[in-house]
C-alpha cells in the first residue's frame, strides 16, 4: 500500500549553526541520512514529506498537515522525555509513527530507571546504582573497578577512559566532574571486561526477531577499554565491527536471547539495537536499549549490521514502515473521534 509518510528529524547542522557544540548535537541525524531514508521510501512506492524537528512537527499539526504515517528519527534538545516529544504529540492527533511510545522513549532514556525494569523482568543485567550527587557514590556496595556515565545520554556522550575508575576513592570526583558537566546523574556499574556486542532487532512483541550482532572490537589508535564518545565518533579509524552469529558461537546466541528478551520487557516497536558486554566469565549481560537507533545506511550500527548480512538499506526501511504499519487500523478506527 502506497502512503504518504511524514519525516521528523534533528538535523545536526542546523543545530551547529544554532550554536550548539558538536558533542551537544552528537545525536543528531546528518542531513544525508533524511535523503537516504526519503530515497528508500520512494523505492517502496511511498510518497515522503519532510516535516523536521518537534517545533516544525507541531506548527503542521496545527496547520492542518496530516500523513497515514510519521517516520520518526526525532530525538529531541531538551528534557528527559526529549525523544517521547514527537511520539507525544502524534498521539495527540491520532497519526501512526515508526519506532516506540513516549512511554518507553522516556523509560530508556534514562538507563537506571531501564535497568530496573529490566532486573524485575528477570533480563540478565549487571549491578548498579544512580548517583544524583557525589555523596551517593559513598552508598555503592559492590567493588571495583567501576564505570561511570551519564544517566540519560547516548553516543557514548560522557563515556571516556576516565569513565573507568579503579579505585573507589577516586569515584566521587569521577561522579562530580560527570554530574557538573551534563547537569544530570550518573549511573555506576561493576566494570565489564569481556566482549561487547550490538544487536540489531526487528519487529514488535511476539514478533521481533533478533536481526543479527556485531562485536564491537577496539583497534589499536581507539581509546583502549571503552567505547567512548570519541571512539564512536572516529569509528572508522579507531572500531573494527565484526559480524559474529549464533550458530558459530554459543555466546553470541546467549546475547541474542539477552537481547530480545529485554526488547519484549520494555515494550520497544519496530527496529532498534541492544548493547550488551561480558562479565569475567564471558556472561553477555544487557548493558542498554536504543529503540531510536541512528540509521545512517553507513556509520549507523543497525544498518552495518544489515550491510553485513547483505541486506539492502531500502529493505531495513522497509521492515519498519511494515512493523509500524500493522498499527494503522486502530488508529484510523478512532480518527476524528472526540
Amino acid at each position: 500500500m502506497s502512503m504518504t509518510i511524514g519525516l521528523t528529524y534533528d538535523l545536526r547542522s542546523e543545530y551547529l549553526t544554532e550554536g550548539f557544540t558538536e558533542e551537544e548535537t552528537a545525536e543528531f541525524d546528518r542531513d544525508d541520512t533524511v535523503a537516504a531514508i526519503e530515497r528508500a521510501l520512494r523505492t517502496l512506492g511511498h510518497r515522503p514529506e519532510r516535516i523536521g524537528h518537534a517545533r516544525h512537527l507541531a506548527a503542521a499539526l496545527v496547520a492542518g498537515r496530516r500523513w497515514e504515517l510519521v517516520f520518526n528519527i526525532a530525538e529531541g534538545m531538551h528534557g528527559i522525555g526529549r525523544e517521547a516529544q514527537v511520539p507525544a504529540l502524534l498521539d495527540l492527533y491520532r497519526i501512526p509513527y515508526t519506532f516506540s511510545d513516549p512511554l518507553v522513549m522516556s523509560l530508556t532514556l534514562h538507563k537506571g530507571m531501564t535497568k530496573r525494569v529490566i532486573r524485575d523482568a528477570g533480563v540478565p543485567t549487571a549491578d548498579f546504582a544512580v548517583a544524583e550527587s557525589p555523596a551517593d557514590a559513598r552508598a555503592v556496595t559492590f567493588a571495583p573497578p567501576y564505570f561511570v556515565k551519564p544517566v540519560a545520554e547516548g553516543t557514548g556522550k560522557g563515556v571516556t577512559p576516565e569513565s573507568v575508575v579503579r579505585r573507589r576513592a577516586d569515584l566521587q570526583a569521577v561522579c562530580r566532574r560527570l554530574i557538573e558537566t551534563f547537569h544530570q546523574p550518573v549511573i555506576i556499574e561493576p566494570y565489564l571486561p569481556g566482549r561487547e556486542f550490538t544487536t540489531g532487532i526487528v519487529g514488535t512483541g511476539a514478533d521481533a526477531r533478533a536481526l543479527g550482532t556485531i562485536e564491537v572490537i577496539l583497534l589499536e589508535t581507539a581509546e583502549q577499554g571503552v567505547y567512548s564518545y570519541v571512539n564512536k565518533e572516529e569509528c572508522e579509524s579507531r572500531v573494527l565491527y565484526r559480524l559474529v552469529r549464533p550458530e558459530d558461537d554459543p555466546v553470541v546466541a546467549e546475547a541474542e536471547a539477552v537481547a530480545l528478551a529485554a526488547w519484549r520487557a520494555l515494550g520497544c516497536r519496530d527496529a532498534g539495537r541492544l548493547d550488551l558486554r561480558c562479565d569475567a566469565s564471558g556472561r553477555p549481560l544487557f548493558m542498554e536499549v536504543n529503540p531510536l537507533a541512528g540509521i545512517h545506511p553507513e556509520h549507523s550500527d543497525l544498518p552495518i549490521i544489515c550491510n553485513h548480512l547483505g541486506v539492502p538499506y531500502h529493505e531495513l526501511i522497509g521492515w519498519i514502515v511494515a512493523s509500524a504499519s500493522a498499527r494503522i487500523p486502530a488508529a484510523e478506527r478512532f480518527r476524528g473521534a472526540a
